[in-house]
């Protein structure tokens, strides 16, 4: 019996293996907006510096000053600590020249990491007045205890002196003569910070500025009445033997 006539059968072609993409390359991370970096500790040293130096120079009042330091410490980003200080120069930028007929102080250079003077009150008290010459930084500290500081004979061997004092059940108080500026920023809790605020006349007289807290206890600077430095100039000339 004839069989019939099968067909060829052709070799079966392996299907045709799925062509696979290649894969897509990661898209490369768009970099980050310097303004949207995390702010760090140093960043916000920086700009509390600035801060600092215009309060000094009278450019900020306490209550802004405050305002802007909360700000500082509340900051995540390099972009949101920017703006505080937008309208305040920058150290190292230069700065309008003061007036030609200014009086030039015979201030030395002023030395950040200068040396600091420590007025320590414990149960007990501490005086530091008469003819002295004032560094660039006092601490004065009160525990039950009572602290005074004159400057109203001082001799001020830079433009900026800065006082921290810190007042817990005690007393801090500090005095200034009236014809230089006295700025300050300070809290009390419980207690009294004052601080009497005046602006020299010259632009170039010393500025002093006192910072602190109060516990239970009092922080105050004034000025003493009757008590100027009736020629600067020729008081520093005259201490430094020129």
């Amino acid at each position: 019996m004839d069989l019939e006539k099968q067909p060829e059968k052709q070799p079966q072609k392996p299907a045709a293996q799925a062509q696979v993409a290649p894969a897509a390359a990661p898209a490369a991370q768009a970099p980050v907006a310097e303004g949207a970096i995390r702010a760090s500790d140093a960043d916000r040293d920086r700009i509390a510096d600035i801060l600092r130096d215009a309060l000094a120079e009278g450019r900020l009042d306490a209550e802004e000053h405050s305002e802007r330091i909360d700000a500082v410490y509340r900051a995540k980003t390099v972009g949101e600590l920017e703006p505080i200080v937008r309208d305040l120069p920058v150290a190292g930028q230069p700065r309008p020249e003061p007036a030609p007929h200014a009086a030039s102080y015979a201030y030395g250079p002023e030395v950040p990491d200068g040396p600091v003077e420590s007025l320590v009150a414990v149960f007990s008290s501490s005086t530091r007045k008469g003819r002295w010459r004032v560094g660039p930084r006092t601490n004065a500290f009160a525990l039950f205890g009572n602290v005074e500081i004159d400057l109203t004979e001082a001799m001020f061997g830079q433009r900026l002196t800065v006082v921290n004092a810190t007042s817990i059940f005690g007393n801090v108080e500090v005095r200034v003569p009236e014809n230089i500026s006295l700025r300050g920023s300070g809290t009390g809790v419980f207690g009294n910070f004052e601080v009497v605020t005046l602006e020299a006349a010259d632009p170039e007289a010393p500025v002093v500025v006192v910072n602190g807290y109060s516990v239970f206890g009092n922080v105050e600077a004034k000025p003493k009445r009757g008590k100027r430095i009736a020629d600067l100039h020729a008081r520093m000339r005259k201490h430094l033997g020129h």
